[in-house]
Parts: structure tokens; C-alpha cells; sequence
């Protein structure tokens, strides 16, 4: 089976081609038309590709390996061009893209933990608390049952918004007055799963400013009471990030993860942003799997990022 053949049957491939369009049709067209006409790989393209991912948000870091990796390549094979010149561009794109196990996934898998639990962070404003309402909605439509912890209880908009969400994807939420201990918040949620027997938990936090040690605290606080009514709790940690702010993102993501132990990401806004390189400076310079990304507002617009799609998306027109 091709590369192609395995893009066609994802189940969401129009919406996620659609919802990468404006990176598509912005700096990777200019990548793209970097490598048509036959041109042999040289400095002069080499610098005009560094500047063009740069631009992209794909980082200096990532950046640079990816034109270290050009090079190397170049000489093995004496000389880059043309359609080849492409196919290697693609290969080293895709090599630094993390991607969780296909296994884990799959909303409708046994689950080894009962409750499942996840615990979602983030800054306010990056669409935390919408993706949390989309992971309890795909998880419904696979047949499990969830309940929600509404524990960023210093925003209002965020307990409405998971009530809303509790009400379309028709599982359980539990909040507490406005102001709440967020860690009493996580205590009960827990305790009621387990007495519900629920399938998934899905905890909301905090997002204000990621860079005040009071707030990290606080998501420290969280875990532990948490661990203290299941000891292995939380079984993942997701952080949700805003594609279209790049590099910040990529600082939110090493700061939330020095405190919280991320094992998986969310990029939203995917749709919103022309230089989708975030998600490889992401993935390559943090070492965590992209778990689900953002590509437009329904509740199927989140979905489970599959690395070989996404660089279709990226480089692939959407009648191909």
C-alpha cells in the first residue's frame, strides 16, 4: 500500500486538506516551488529554504537539521533534484514528526485503566477547554461513557463551556462554585468515575499566564490529590497548544512540560495559521507525540494526528 493509498483512507481527509489549507497555500507553496523544474540542490536554494521554513515557524533549531540532513543526503547521493529532490524533503519532514502509537488513538480501544484518566493543560485562550469537550465527544461516539472535571473554576466562561460540551456529547460534568479549590474539583470528579464506573475522566485546569510559578503550583497540587484517589492518576497529561502563535508555543510547551510530565500534545487552530512548521519544531525539539490536531470548529475537526497525512496535507492538492 502507497503513501497515497494509506492517505485516502483516513476518514477525515477532506477536512484535515481543507484545514491545512492556508499553510498548504502559503509558505510550503513556496518550499514546494523551491524543488520544480528540475533544479539540483545548491547553497543558493539551501538558503532560500532555511529563510522559507524559518518563516514557516518550523524554528531555527529544527531548521537547521533539516538542512544538515539535505546536505548529508545530497552528497550520498550525488546531488538532489527534481522529483527526488522532493521525495527526500518529505522523508526528512516527516523523520522528526513524533507520532503516538496508532493503538492509542483509537477512541473506541480497551482501556487498561478504569477510570482512564486525562488530565488537559494549557494557557487560557489556546481552545483547551473546546478540546477537551471534542475528546469527550468522539469518546462518546465510540461507545464510552466519560465524565468531565470542570477545575478551571476561576473562569466562568471555561464551566459553561464544558457544560455545553457535557450537554452535545451527553456525558457527565462536575463542577463546583466559581473560585473552588481546582485540586477539590479533581478530587471529586475521581471519586465520582469510580463510583459511576465510568470509562473517562477528563480534567480541566487553570490556563492563566504559564510562566507564574502560582499557577504551576497549583497544577502540581492537582496531580497530587488526584494520585491520592488512583494512584497512577493521571494516566496521560495533554497540553494543548495555538498553532497560529508559533515560537510561543513552542516555549509554553517546554515550560508546562518541566512541571507536568506531558506525554502528548494538541495543536488547535491549524486552520487559522499559514505556517503550520510549528507542529514539526514541536514535535522534533520536545521529543512528545503530537496526540490530536485542530483543523476547524465541528467536534470532527479534532482528530488524531497521523504524521504520513499531515505531510500529504501539507504538500498534497486536495484533488490528488
Amino acid at each position: 500500500m502507497g503513501i497515497f493509498d494509506f492517505f485516502r483512507k483516513k476518514p477525515n481527509r477532506e477536512a484535515l486538506v481543507q484545514g491545512m489549507e492556508r499553510t498548504r497555500e502559503g509558505f510550503f507553496s513556496k518550499i514546494w516551488r523551491l524543488f520544480t523544474g528540475g533544479q539540483v540542490l545548491d547553497d543558493e536554494m539551501l538558503d532560500r529554504l532555511e529563510t522559507l521554513l524559518i518563516e514557516a515557524d518550523t524554528g531555527v533549531d529544527t531548521t537547521a537539521k533539516i538542512i544538515r540532513n539535505l546536505q548529508e543526503r545530497s552528497k550520498t547521493e550525488n546531488g538532489l533534484k527534481g522529483e527526488r529532490l522532493q521525495e527526500v524533503f518529505r522523508e526528512e519532514v516527516m523523520s522528526l514528526l513524533k507520532q503516538a502509537p496508532e493503538s492509542d488513538l483509537d477512541f473506541s480501544r480497551a482501556l487498561l485503566n478504569h477510570p482512564h484518566v486525562i488530565l488537559v493543560v494549557g494557557v487560557n485562550g489556546v481552545g483547551k477547554t473546546t478540546s477537551i469537550g471534542k475528546l469527550a465527544w468522539h469518546y462518546r461516539q465510540a461507545g464510552k461513557s466519560v465524565v468531565m472535571g470542570a477545575a478551571d473554576t476561576f473562569r466562568a466562561a471555561a464551566i459553561e463551556q464544558l457544560q455545553e460540551w457535557s450537554r452535545r456529547s451527553n456525558c457527565r460534568i462536575v463542577t463546583q462554585k466559581m473560585g473552588a479549590d481546582p485540586a477539590s474539583v479533581a478530587f471529586d470528579t475521581l471519586s465520582s468515575a469510580q463510583k459511576h464506573g465510568e470509562d473517562v475522566v477528563l480534567i480541566d485546569t487553570a490556563g492563566r499566564l504559564h510562566n507564574k510559578s502560582g499557577l504551576m503550583q497549583e497544577l502540581g497540587k492537582v496531580r497530587s490529590v488526584m494520585s491520592k484517589v488512583i494512584p497512577d492518576a493521571p494516566h496521560e497529561v495533554l497540553l494543548v497548544l495555538d498553532a497560529s502563535t508559533g515560537q510561543n508555543a513552542l516555549e509554553q510547551a517546554r515550560i508546562f512540560g518541566e512541571v507536568t510530565q506531558v506525554t502528548g500534545l494538541i495543536l488547535t487552530k491549524l486552520d487559522g495559521t499559514a505556517r503550520g512548521g510549528i507542529v514539526v519544531a514541536v514535535s522534533d525539539q520536545l521529543g512528545i507525540p503530537v496526540r490530536y490536531i485542530g483543523v476547524g470548529e465541528k467536534a470532527e475537526h479534532l482528530q488524531p494526528f497521523d504524521r504520513h497525512a499531515f505531510v500529504d496535507a501539507l504538500f498534497s492538492d486536495a484533488t490528488t
